[in-house]
């Protein structure tokens, strides 16, 4: 409810300005906007997400299967995979401009198409800042800065909630049972670096780096942070039961719901940091 509150207090602050944008995407191309866009598919949660924190909600016409917040573009046309979207239902759409990410495959067909992408992808907190003002730029709002400070203080507030005891505590964050790592390096290890516990996993292996497991075991970390959906038979994984964290039952195993959150580089970080700081505040010691 809170995040509601304030996603709508957010939304009311900004003010929107019709006017024509440049801007650069990440594969440093320019994408002259005349107007702001009024049909929008997003093919990247993060960046729906944003959209409509910023208020153009009602702008976007589609979305990928795994955009499912806010609650109103459950409703709206899906167009598959963020990777591997269906072009034909995108153009079916009539878009006048795609959001994607570096990562996607169709870029370049789109285009070829004569439809007007724009491509960003934030990994980490400075990414997500500017891509909030470049969405800001592109949807003409003043102040999209407003929401990255709603981001920073809600970060702050949470680890300002924490104990000093914690800041011994050394964590494994576990994006995917592959297992996929957040790192240092991530927007999710720069979170926990501001709640002032240690990642196990350096900045030098990147953001998001699949690990061998037991890389994990000799770490040894104090807790761990996983998605339910990636956490079963954690505990059976070789050499796995002697990890201090499986030992002492130092687990904190997210819903589904609250993995989207964690997740996504985007308005609802703070969340996220809130997420975290609760999991430390049970399980550290």
């Amino acid at each position: 409810m809170l995040a509601r509150l304030a996603c709508a207090a957010l939304c009311g602050w900004l003010g929107v300005v019709a006017q024509a944008a440049v801007v650069t995407d990440e594969r440093g191309v320019p994408v002259d906007l005349p107007r702001p866009p009024q049909r929008i598919v997003s093919l990247l949660p993060s960046l729906t997400e944003s959209v409509c924190t910023l208020g153009a909600c009602a702008r976007l016409v589609g979305v990928d299967r795994y955009s499912n917040w806010p609650a109103p573009v459950r409703a709206l046309p899906q167009v598959g995979g963020g990777l591997d979207p269906n072009v034909e239902a995108i153009v079916a759409l009539k878009p006048d401009l795609v959001l994607l990410s570096k990562s996607s495959r169709v870029t370049e067909r789109l285009e070829g198409l004569g439809l007007r992408v724009l491509v960003l992808e934030p990994k980490n907190h400075a990414d997500v800042r500017r891509v909030l003002d470049a969405l800001g730029r592109v949807l003409g709002v003043d102040d999209a800065q407003a929401v990255w400070r709603a981001i920073d203080a809600s970060v702050s507030a949470a680890a300002q909630s924490l104990p000093a005891g914690v800041a011994r505590t050394r964590v494994y964050f576990e994006v995917n049972s592959a297992p996929y790592a957040a790192g240092e390096a991530s927007f999710i290890g720069e979170t926990l670096a501001r709640l002032g516990v240690k990642n196990i996993v350096p900045a030098a292996l990147g953001p998001f780096p699949k690990l061998n497991p037991e890389f994990v075991v000799r770490a040894n970390p104090d807790l761990i942070m996983v998605g339910e959906r990636s956490a079963q038979g954690l505990e059976q994984r070789p050499g796995w039961g002697a990890i201090r964290a499986v030992r002492e039952g130092r687990i904190c195993r997210f819903s589904a719901a609250e993995s989207d959150v964690l997740v996504r580089p985007g308005p609802r970080m703070g969340e996220a940091a809130r997420l975290m700081a609760q999991c430390l505040q049970e399980k550290a010691r």
